[in-house]
């Protein structure tokens, strides 16, 4: 019964915690595009620039 004491109050700052964290996390703007980044590995970089032959001398 006495580990309750030490125990519930533990718990109580972890919840807070974690609700602090997702709440910080909604106001940063976290959770906006959970689509895009999934859906960028499918799409190739842009294709590298044609480099200009050199002048050779």
């Amino acid at each position: 019964m006495e580990s309750l004491i030490i125990l519930i109050p533990i718990a109580v700052v972890l919840i807070a915690l974690a609700v602090a964290i997702f709440l910080w996390a909604v106001d940063n703007d976290q959770f906006d595009d959970l689509e895009g980044p999934a859906h960028s590995i499918l799409f190739d970089d842009n294709p590298p620039k044609a480099s200009r032959p050199s002048k050779k001398e």
